[in-house]
């Protein structure tokens, strides 16, 4: 598991072993099982995440009683509500596992004192929070430029890990379409 972070990391920011033991120390390793939360809504988020192994959604309900799927994580990504965590305020969402996963949790407070003793570790993570909301603004892009056919198209060739992990249904509520038709667009490309 330290390898696999390890790499991560590295493509980041330089880090050297100790530094990367000292990291890993601030970690506590948790296994879910497929559809276990992670985070569940109305409990204050109190850590990041890194998936180990693993696939994640983060969704909510509507005032219909309808899942909206925010966002996915899968391995090697961290993931986290940042509402939540930050503002210390209830979360307005779930964060759920899709498969069995390993995920490596940092407590705030662990993130705390690691970044008082490896401020490159505040760097690390300013760099993946802008590359998430990098993500989000071309999520938001597509989706109201882009037509529900060219919208998926574009979601599975820019994914293909996703699509192949990812139950249909939950690409169509990512996307905001219907997974009927999802399903036709699908069944064009076959």
């Amino acid at each position: 598991m330290i390898t696999t972070l390890a790499a991560y990391i590295r493509n980041y920011i330089d880090i050297s072993d100790e530094e990367m033991g000292l990291f890993y120390r601030h970690l506590k390793v948790r296994k879910f099982k497929k559809k276990e939360y992670v985070l569940e809504e109305g409990k204050i988020c109190k850590a990041r995440y890194f998936i180990v192994k693993g696939c994640v959604r983060s969704y909510y309900i509507d005032e219909k009683g309808v899942e909206r799927i925010l966002d996915f994580g899968i391995d090697e990504w961290w993931f986290t509500n940042y509402n939540s965590l930050i503002n210390q305020s209830p979360s307005e969402n779930f964060i759920q596992t899709i498969e069995d996963s390993v995920i490596l949790e940092l407590h705030q407070d662990s993130f705390d004192e690691l970044s008082a003793k490896l401020p490159k570790i505040d760097r690390l993570f300013r760099i993946i929070t802008e590359k998430t909301h990098i993500a989000h603004i071309n999520k938001t892009k597509y989706t109201r430029s882009l037509s529900g056919e060219h919208l998926y198209k574009q979601f599975v060739l820019s994914n293909p890990k996703f699509s192949q992990r990812v139950p249909q249904y939950m690409i169509a509520s990512y996307l905001g379409l219907s997974p009927e038709f999802v399903s036709k667009v699908k069944a064009r490309y076959r």
